[in-house]
């Protein structure tokens, strides 16, 4: 046994635990392209001009015309200033101009960070502070309102061409260098910045373990872009010469869903796990003719996996699991029979070049055993943007059986399945995952606690009928006359929709465990008890990842 305590960093195991661990990692791989997005791109470009890139509300564009395009507006981009390692601000719906605007920003060298227009201002101001990002690509009739929300920040049209002679980006973005960002919820209030590198999504979507990616691939971009199964669902496509569908409307609608599936022979689809339990209730055939069905974002609903697996098969469903810092998905597990003897269903075994480590009190987790998952790999982002101290607690250098490994504590529990798998048990803190996109709960509560009104706060979240689930926050007033709908609705100012809580009530106290914990239970056994005063959010369309308002 390797002892914890032999040197800093190094974690103790037993040789079953290294055992059970190598045979969950499984054997060496085939190595992935060590290049950047774009000339993978390229490439496929240069092989398959007339290929089906895109198609978006039934026009299609082929690779040679997405290519020209994105060149024009990365030539754009360079005569604007946009240099290699710059953060470029993109600000578009769901359209062909979106893909060819992400792929120009990687043309440049630069990173793209894709936002929401429906963020409240102060968010968006906070967020391109911390990215450093004084440029903003848009539709041309979006600008001038975009640029009055974003003093002192260029707002380029995305339709621009480049001044006559401009010539185009010499620089060649190599694996290391960053190609995204995302934003993720923060416990103190302020969103934490993940960058991604290029290395991580050619690792996510070469030769995937999970799906089918390649020439024949058809695959629908719904996921908003700002939710980072955007980030599969673009270039799993695009960078295995395949095509991307892209869906046509903001919010889904399972009767168009069904069509769009139908009328493009999609082959692959991400749902959330909230929306794969409503397909599932609600309209099982829409999925009838997917060759793989991607599903995950919350813990699955074990009945309506069994429900599916009546329906679909044993050979379609995979649940995929994974945090945004390592780049979408770390693990997935196809689904061909539940086992009794397993509370929920597993997040089954890292994706190709993607290593998992279940660790408690310092060594490595034995089968049948639990503890926190660790994720190594090429999909590992660099760190969090400015913020050294949670960067310290999150990510290590660690030796893991004579192998020092950088890894990403997920702050998620795991139990080592005797079938060598892992299997989801909970957090280990206050995050949770709604609608594929994951918030944390001190962050609502900071905002909470900031209203003059509240003296004290608490935010849940409690099941839907759908299995998934939904915000839920309590308040004790300081003074009479709080009303939670005006509480809400300051809410929305600072928050995404997705974070502020469908339910808030006002209680005179509240309610303690024995333990003297806020009693969660009673809490919300009272809403069950009580109609109005509480203020609740009107019911929304289905909604895929966080539009909800994206998890990932």
């Amino acid at each position: 046994m390797t002892g914890a305590g032999d040197h800093p960093g190094a974690i103790g195991a037993t040789e079953a635990a290294l055992a059970a661990h190598r045979a969950l990692n499984g054997a060496a791989e085939d190595p992935y392209p060590e290049r950047g997005v774009a000339d993978l791109f390229e490439e496929r470009a240069a092989r398959r001009p007339d290929a089906t890139a895109l198609v978006h509300r039934g026009r299609p564009m082929t690779y040679a015309q997405l290519n020209e395009r994105a060149d024009a507006l990365a030539a754009a981009l360079g005569a604007a200033g946009v240099a290699p390692g710059d953060v470029v601000t993109v600000v578009l719906p769901r359209c062909p101009d979106l893909v060819v605007a992400l792929l120009a920003v990687l043309k440049c060298g630069a990173v793209y960070l894709p936002v929401d227009t429906a963020w409240p201002d102060e968010r968006l101001r906070t967020l391109l502070d911390t990215a450093a990002s004084r440029l903003a690509v848009a539709r041309e009739a979006d600008a001038p309102a975009l640029a009055a929300r974003l003093p002192g920040r260029r707002v380029l049209p995305v339709e621009s061409a480049p001044p006559p002679g401009a010539p185009a980006p010499a620089y060649r973005a190599g694996p290391d260098d960053l190609a995204y960002i995302n934003f993720t919820s923060g416990s103190t209030g302020r969103p934490k910045g993940v960058p991604v590198r290029h290395r991580g999504i050619v690792r996510l979507v070469h030769r995937a373990r999970y799906a089918r990616l390649d020439t024949d691939t058809v695959l629908v971009q719904m996921a908003p872009v700002t939710f980072d199964a955007a980030t599969f669902e673009i270039w799993g496509a695009l960078l295995n010469g395949g095509t991307v569908v892209l869906y046509p409307s903001p919010f889904v609608r399972l009767r168009e869903l069904r069509q769009v599936l139908a009328d493009h022979g999609v082959t692959v689809l991400f749902l959330t796990t909230a929306l794969f339990n409503t397909v599932v209730d609600e309209a099982p055939d829409t999925l009838a003719g997917l060759r793989t069905v991607l599903t995950g974002g919350e813990a699955h609903s074990l009945p309506h996996m069994a429900q599916a697996l009546r329906h679909y098969g044993t050979d379609r469903i995979v649940s995929v699991y994974g945090p945004t810092e390592c780049t979408t998905f770390a693990t997935y597990h196809p689904v061909r029979e539940l086992h009794p003897e397993e509370p929920s269903l597993p997040i089954g075994r890292p994706i190709q070049h993607t290593r998992a480590y279940l660790v408690e009190d310092g060594r490595l987790c034995e089968p049948g055993e639990s503890g926190e998952v660790l994720l190594a790999g090429p999909g590992l982002s660099p760190g969090y943007l400015g913020l050294p101290d949670v960067n310290a607690r999150q990510f290590a250098d660690l030796e893991i059986g004579g192998v020092r490994e950088r890894v990403y504590r997920t702050g998620d529990r795991a139990l080592l399945s005797p079938r060598g798998h892992l299997v989801f048990q909970g957090r280990t803190d206050d995050q949770v995952k709604v609608n594929g996109f994951r918030i944390e709960l001190g962050e609502i509560a900071h905002h909470l606690q900031t209203q003059p009104e509240v003296r004290r706060c608490y935010v849940t979240t409690r099941p839907t009928g759908q299995g998934g689930l939904e915000l839920v926050g309590f308040v004790v007033p300081a003074a009479a006359g709080c009303d939670p709908a005006a509480v809400r609705e300051r809410l929305r100012a600072v928050l995404p929709a997705y974070m502020v809580p469908a339910v808030i009530g006002v209680r005179a106290e509240l309610p303690l465990t024995t333990t003297g914990k806020v009693d969660r239970a009673a809490l919300l056994a009272s809403l069950e008890e009580r109609a109005a005063p509480d203020a609740r959010a009107p019911r929304a369309a289905a909604s895929q990842g966080p539009a909800s308002g994206a998890a990932t």
